[in-house]
């Protein structure tokens, strides 16, 4: 995945929590974007991405 891809994911992801006005999150808008991309690249668990980004599997899934 480029680098680009994850800018700009983590760029809409935080605009889109600004025009929310969400909670704050457990992952910040990189770390959430870098969760979804992975999903969807190598379609993972969420038990598997849970582990690897050290977060709750109900994290996981709610998350993105």
């Amino acid at each position: 995945m480029s680098s680009s891809t994850l800018r700009f994911l983590s760029a809409r992801l935080r605009a889109r929590r600004r025009a929310r006005g969400t909670r704050w999150r457990r992952l910040t808008a990189g770390r959430q974007a870098l969760l979804a991309l992975a999903h969807l690249r190598c379609g993972h668990t969420y038990a598997q991405l849970a582990a690897g980004f050290d977060i709750g599997v109900g994290d996981c899934y709610r998350d993105p």
